[in-house]
């Protein structure tokens, strides 16, 4: 079965061409980094704007990429939230247009389940075993998720302030350094040679959450320190605090929740430190995608929506964007 993904829940315009829910047949992002880089954050009338431009041109390049025409396609799918407003809703029309357009069923898809379906684009070898825990990591999301043996996702935890990506764009402001902030920081930390700065973890005890608006007010309060270490130790000190919170949450609740793997996703899932400290810590395989994979993608979305077949719509039924997540809260500590 073939399915066409398109993804635009913020500043990625995306669309993909996968078979079967496992294997890629093409994925063309057009990012809007530059756009953004200015501001030093995704401004979301800009992101509607450049989502309109850039969809049908996307469109059109996943298709001739994957070698496959409109009468090849199975359905249609198109994340309907979590996200910005408007970039969803740009997405959204243009795919219910399309698939009203080609005669094909449409399926809405959740952007953070998506995230985790990534994991299931390798094409190669078993798919992740049930139950698994997933931690979503990115710009905008930072959750702890179990996904149960039937396909059911309940939220653990999540974060009470800034999402872990959302912490590497304040942080790289306050360096000094380009937008989206997470590459940057992760190349300026790799140049630290003493590594002995330490910068508080918020542990949010008793809790599967997660906090990093104080580790950012600590990086401020150090750069402004009259004995600032190097920015490179900063950044290091910085990125360590958090991959430390995150593979120690996921691995605690992993253990405690009785799982077979931990699936890691999002975007900041491409970040080497965090991979390296969850591989580590994890007491089963963890299983993550290729960096492609990591952030906003259309393949993603159609991977998730092959597990999602019975929710096709026509795509003339009335359908709303969901802009937050609301998702079943399952036991937690």
């Amino acid at each position: 079965m073939l399915i066409l993904g398109i993804e635009s829940s913020c500043d990625e315009t995306a669309a993909a061409v996968v078979a079967d829910g496992r294997h890629l047949r093409s994925s063309v992002i057009a990012s809007q980094t530059d756009l953004h880089r200015e501001t030093g954050g995704v401004v979301p009338e800009v992101a509607a704007r450049a989502h309109l431009r850039a969809l049908v041109p996307t469109v059109r390049a996943a298709l001739a990429e994957a070698a496959c025409t409109w009468d090849d396609l199975d359905a249609i799918a198109v994340t309907s939230g979590p996200g910005l407003p408007g970039a969803l809703v740009i997405g959204l029309n243009a795919a219910r247009g399309l698939a009203y357009g080609r005669g094909l069923p449409l399926i809405p898809v959740d952007h953070v389940e998506a995230h985790v379906i990534a994991n299931w684009l390798t094409g190669a070898g078993d798919p992740p075993p049930l139950p698994a825990l997933a931690l979503i990591v990115s710009g905008g999301h930072t959750e702890l998720l179990l996904m149960l043996e039937d396909g059911t996702i309940e939220r653990l935890g999540g974060t009470r302030d800034d999402a872990a990506g959302e912490a590497f764009d304040k942080v790289a402001r306050l360096l000094d350094l380009p937008y989206p902030g997470g590459p940057p920081v992760a190349r300026l930390a790799a140049e630290a040679t003493v590594r002995k700065t330490r910068l508080p973890r918020a542990a949010m005890r008793g809790s599967d959450d997660f906090s990093f608006s104080g580790l950012k007010t600590a990086v401020l309060q150090m750069i402004e320190s009259p004995a600032a270490p190097p920015a490179a130790e900063i950044a290091w000190a910085f990125q360590e605090s958090v991959a430390d919170v995150l593979s120690q949450k996921a691995a605690r609740a992993a253990e405690r929740e009785g799982v077979r793997c931990v699936l890691l996703a999002g975007g900041v899932a491409a970040n080497a430190r965090l991979r390296e400290r969850m591989a580590e810590r994890s007491p089963v395989p963890l299983f993550v995608p290729p960096p492609a994979l990591c952030t906003d993608n259309g393949a993603m979305v159609a991977a998730a929506a092959f597990r999602h077949l019975d929710a096709a719509v026509r795509p003339e039924s009335p359908l709303e964007i969901t802009p937050t997540a609301a998702r079943r809260k399952a036991r937690s500590g």
